[in-house]
């Protein structure tokens, strides 16, 4: 048994399957990965990491098990679905996540491959543990799947708390205890018991104003759009592959992008916080349905109709950054009302408030370097098809610089 003091969770006992996990290179490695990727450049204390989160995770997935009278090797299992659940994270967590999705075809909760390889498979074996089935609990499969990923899980319950505390952004300060303490099974089916609709609306709540806050914050938005542009030109190295940049941590991802003479430049301005300014921030209604649509080639295809128009480089000076459609996953929670499971979505009118709101927060951005914010915002109005009176500009006048100072950077 191994006792970890948390700073969210005060002290935490590992024991059984999860303490000999830890000391694995595929947990150690979390260590090296941040929890909100560049989310510093916001909350510069917002330093903490998925090694600490996977403990609480652990923790909370422990106090569930307790509770619900969970035990033996179904328990086991859960608990090494805990612990193990970020290991497929890559480098600054979702960050770059979508980009290397389209290079291998996984998502961080795809680890089968991960969880049978190596120490960890040899861990999970020596406890008597399918890695397969601690892979698909990961993923949120089978009957117990929800409790690690799913609407009411205690990943979000923990990320939650953590991000709020290491932020000092209040509004994710949510009551994991009664959360915890009122899980229950109704027909195969994770729901929170009579009475605990208020207690769903808290979580939902939660993540509704850590979202705009935190999470999509504009600095955090710019910056991880840059960090991800400087990644997808690294992946055109001839010695650098999708697959190994997964399997990085923050620092080797930086050094490998420092030390490329493509990505210089744009991981200069991420390490001096010399990030790119808002040259276009659009509302959801004001953008047309087929830019909401467009995938990762229409984008592509956008950004350099921007960039003729404004004369300036692609690759360098513009940015497309469309958000995905709004969603609010944690309005599908169950709670029982009455004896009856229902939705939270069809019980709760805060659901509705909190959808418009989340509507009314989404914003399509255009980032470029400061100088060149006018002509490219003007530049995006035109082919985006938008009505520049009606826009939000952070567009800056009265500028020292100028396009040849940055032409020559």
């Amino acid at each position: 048994m191994v006792t970890i003091k948390d700073s969210v969770h005060d002290h935490i006992r590992i024991e059984g399957v999860a303490a000999d996990l830890l000391d694995t290179p595929a947990i150690q490695r979390l260590r090296r990965v941040s929890q909100l990727g560049t989310v510093t450049l916001v909350y510069p204390s917002a330093n903490h990491t998925r090694f600490e989160h996977s403990l609480g995770v652990y923790h909370l997935a422990s106090r569930a098990l307790d509770h619900l009278g969970i035990e033996g090797v179904r328990a086991d299992r859960i608990e090494a679905a805990a612990i193990l659940h970020d290991v497929g994270h890559a480098p600054f967590s979702h960050n770059v996540e979508s980009l290397l999705h389209r290079h291998t075809g996984k998502y961080h909760d795809d680890v089968d491959e991960l969880l049978a390889a190596g120490d960890v498979g040899d861990v999970l074996r020596d406890h008597g543990l399918d890695p397969d089935r601690v892979a698909g609990l990961v993923a949120g499969e089978g009957r117990y799947g929800g409790l690690v990923s799913g609407e009411l899980d205690v990943d979000r319950m923990d990320y939650l708390v953590r991000d709020a505390h290491h932020t000092g952004v209040p509004y994710g300060t949510i009551d994991t205890g009664r959360l915890v303490r009122e899980l229950t099974f109704r027909d195969d089916t994770l729901v929170l018991d009579e009475g605990n609709v208020q207690t769903a609306e808290s979580l939902l709540l939660a993540r509704a104003l850590m979202n705009p806050v935190v999470y999509t914050h504009h600095v955090a938005r710019i910056s991880k759009a840059m960090l991800r542009r400087a990644t997808a030109r690294l992946l055109r190295a001839p010695d650098v592959t999708a697959e190994a940049v997964r399997r990085m941590d923050d620092p080797e991802l930086l050094v490998a992008l420092r030390a490329n003479d493509g990505t210089r430049p744009l991981v200069r301005r991420l390490d001096e916080r010399d990030l790119y300014k808002r040259a276009m921030w659009a509302e959801y209604d004001d953008v047309p349905e087929e830019i909401h649509d467009a995938d990762h080639e229409r984008v592509r295809e956008l950004e350099t109709e921007i960039a003729s128009i404004a004369g300036v480089e692609r690759e360098r000076a513009v940015i497309l950054d469309v958000p995905p459609e709004p969603s609010m996953r944690e309005s599908t929670s169950r709670v029982t009302v009455n004896g009856e499971i229902r939705r939270l979505e069809e019980q709760s009118p805060l659901v509705s408030a909190l959808r418009t709101a989340q509507h009314n927060q989404w914003r399509l951005g255009v980032y470029c370097p400061e100088p060149l914010t006018d002509r490219v915002g003007r530049a995006a109005a035109d082919v985006l098809e938008l009505d520049v009176d009606s826009l939000v500009s952070d567009v800056r006048h009265g500028m020292a610089a100028t396009l040849d100072e940055f032409e020559s950077e």
